[in-house]
């Protein structure tokens, strides 16, 4: 793969986190894992908490609108008759999570309560944001260079702050001028990226996208963003018209910038 030079034109570089700034093995591993494995005890610890309730109801809602679907796990309404009906109702909410985990939906429920899940795991050190070695001095080079640096992931903004606030390198969000998550459209449509450039303040031209997804690098291309893959162990494997057809890094090293010389 070697160096690949970074367009003059080029102001911003906008990062997708699992697979390039993050091993795939961590979102996999460790936090899919940890909610499975903790939610009952953190519905039992947190339960009479306001947030937790809004959770609660959010699940609720959306195990209404599931109804109809093959699997799908109700979450009955308190009634306020002791510590059997509790943990029966506790009980469905953990079935209904661990359901929605088993077909990877993306509903918002299920979204805030992992997201909240998360911010306990990690302020408590049960978990860290591991970050590939190269990421952090490369961003710096790029910020000295006058770069700015943006995050687009699928995750929360509040998951990928998270993430990079309690991060196997520390508390690296000093490192980021901004944060997108898909309430700025799918990873997969061209239109997300125009939206990014116009709250960044530039052209599309003016970004290089680094993704492991072709499909994201291809919606962003098709929106006149610059796109870089990023081949990292554990992602998916590219077809030979793929690697042939994108420009293709290993490292965040590879990116030659011209105005850092």
């Amino acid at each position: 793969m070697g160096v690949l030079p970074v367009p003059a034109e080029v102001r911003a570089i906008l990062l997708d986190i699992e697979g390039t700034t993050t091993p795939i093995a961590f979102v996999q591993e460790t936090l899919f894992p940890y909610i499975k494995d903790n939610v009952k005890e953190y519905l039992r610890a947190h339960w009479e908490e306001e947030e937790c309730q809004r959770d609660v109801g959010l699940l609720r809602k959306q195990a209404q609108e599931d109804s109809s679907l093959d699997g799908a796990v109700p979450i009955p309404l308190e009634s306020g008759s002791g510590e059997e009906e509790l943990e029966r109702v506790i009980q469905a909410v953990v079935e209904n999570v661990h359901w929605q985990m088993s077909l990877d939906r993306k509903t918002t429920a299920l979204k805030q309560l992992q997201g909240h899940m998360w911010r306990a795991a990690y302020a408590t050190g049960h978990v860290k944001g591991e970050i590939f070695e190269d990421v952090v001095p490369a961003i710096r080079k790029w910020r000295e260079a006058g770069m700015k640096v943006y995050i687009y992931s699928s995750g929360s903004i509040e998951a990928q702050k998270l993430l990079f606030g309690y991060s196997t390198e520390g508390d690296i969000l000093e490192l980021f001028d901004g944060h997108f998550d898909t309430k700025i459209g799918p990873k997969v449509e061209s239109e997300s990226y125009r939206r990014i450039a116009a709250s960044i303040g530039c052209a599309t031209n003016n970004i290089l996208f680094l993704t492991d997804v072709p499909q994201e690098a291809n919606a962003a291309e098709e929106a006149d963003t610059h796109v870089a893959v990023v081949i990292r162990p554990g992602n998916a494997g590219l077809t030979d018209d793929e690697k042939s057809y994108y420009s293709l890094i290993s490292s965040f090293t590879e990116l030659f910038l011209p105005s850092s010389t």
